[in-house]
């Protein structure tokens, strides 16, 4: 069993903390590499469902999407219903066809502010993406190339706001940190010391308690 399929058991032995589901976030910095762990984390818990946080902004609202996320998502699965929310598209500048997302027994919300203050009590887990600023911004002005120049210029900018006043590292349960293969999970800023751990790190495997 590899680190992921751990994590997945893991993640699986929560209490449910919205409605039935397991609302398990995945934050970090723009280029973090959040994308890539939530569908690493949908494919070893069966193709969970992933919510992207990019559905839910706009150019207009980078971070001014929480009742947007209560109202589509939250709220019906808090319910046990299915959540229908429409993606935005950054192409086009506006909203798409609505597009369902089930009250699965984990449900991953990926995105820069996904641990913030507005949506953990809705969480069952944070996980945080443990790079940096500067290394995240520099991967991410790489893979999206010069002619996204502007945007990231203007992007960091209100993320760099946006964690000032808003911060989610401080509150995360657990710290990824990419490795060449696979990752470390490593214990939050949030937990206690002594306190048990779903998913912890010890001696370079992740073990389950």
């Amino acid at each position: 069993m590899n680190d992921l399929d751990r994590a997945a058991h893991a993640l699986l032995r929560l209490p449910p903390s919205c409605g039935p589901v397991r609302l398990v976030a995945v934050d970090g910095h723009a280029g973090s590499g959040k994308s890539t762990l939530a569908a690493r984390l949908s494919a070893a818990l069966g193709d969970a469902p992933v919510l992207h946080l990019d559905d839910l902004a706009t150019h207009e609202e980078l971070f001014a999407w929480t009742e947007r996320l209560r109202q589509q998502v939250l709220e019906p699965l808090s319910r046990g219903g299915t959540a229908f929310y429409r993606p935005y598209d950054w192409h086009l500048r506006s909203f798409g066809e609505a597009r369902a997302l089930p009250p699965a027994p984990v449900v991953l919300v990926e995105g820069v502010g996904a641990g913030r203050q507005a949506v953990r009590p809705f969480l069952a887990w944070l996980l945080w993406m443990e790079r940096t600023a500067e290394d995240s911004w520099v991967r991410g002005r790489h893979r999206d190339g010069p002619e996204q120049a502007a945007f990231w210029d203007g992007w960091t900018l209100a993320e760099t706001r946006h964690f000032s006043e808003d911060p989610s590292r401080a509150f995360a349960d657990t710290l990824v940190r990419e490795r060449p293969e696979g990752y470390d999970w490593l214990p939050g800023p949030s937990v206690t010391a002594g306190a048990d751990q779903i998913i912890t790190h010890s001696d370079g495997s992740m073990s389950v308690n």
